[in-house]
C-alpha cells in the first residue's frame, strides 16, 4: 500500500495532484481507503479516478436500471473497482494517463456524439477501451466483480 501512495505520488503526480486538489474542495465529503486508493462519495453522478484519488457517485443515476438484477450496494461495489481499475491504469502510464486515458474517458463519457453513437449502436459505456482496460484492471487486482458490460447512460 506505501509502494502504490509513493507511485501515485511521483510517476502519476499530474493526476494525483489534480486529485488532491478535488479531495481538499470535497474534505466534507464520506471517505475511506481501499486498496491504497483514497476514496471519497460525492454528489456528482458521475465518477473520476484521479491519481490515489477516486471519486464516486454517492447514488449513481444507474442503479434504478438494475434494481432487479443487482442491489444498489452490489453496483456501488462494482463501480469501485472499476475506478479503482483507472487507478491501476495511472501506476502504468504515468504522466502519460491523463492523455491516454483521462481526456479519452472524458470525452467519451461527456460528448453528446459519443453517447448517441452508444445509444444508436447499442454499445455499452464499458465497451471503450479506457474502461474495458478499467474493469479488467480493477478486477485482477481487487479480485472483485467490476461493471462488465453493463448499459449506464
Amino acid at each position: 500500500m506505501i509502494l502504490y501512495m509513493l507511485i501515485q505520488c511521483t510517476w502519476g503526480f499530474i493526476q494525483s495532484t489534480i486529485g488532491f486538489i478535488t479531495f481538499l474542495i470535497h474534505f466534507r465529503d464520506k471517505h475511506y481507503l481501499y486498496h491504497g486508493a483514497l476514496i471519497t462519495e460525492w454528489e456528482l453522478k458521475s465518477s473520476v479516478s484521479l491519481g490515489m484519488f477516486v471519486f464516486v457517485a454517492k447514488d449513481p443515476n444507474f442503479i434504478g436500471r438494475y434494481k432487479d438484477r443487482f442491489a444498489p450496494e452490489e453496483l456501488k461495489k462494482r463501480l469501485l473497482v472499476h475506478e479503482y481499475g483507472h487507478t491501476i491504469q495511472s501506476l502504468f502510464l504515468g504522466p502519460l494517463y491523463l492523455i491516454v486515458i483521462g481526456i479519452p474517458s472524458g470525452l467519451w463519457a461527456g460528448l453528446k456524439p459519443c453517447h448517441n453513437m452508444r445509444r444508436r449502436k447499442e454499445l455499452s459505456y464499458f465497451w471503450f477501451y479506457t474502461e474495458c482496460w478499467a474493469n479488467h484492471l480493477g478486477e485482477k487486482v481487487a479480485k472483485s466483480k467490476s461493471m462488465e458490460r453493463l448499459f449506464i447512460d
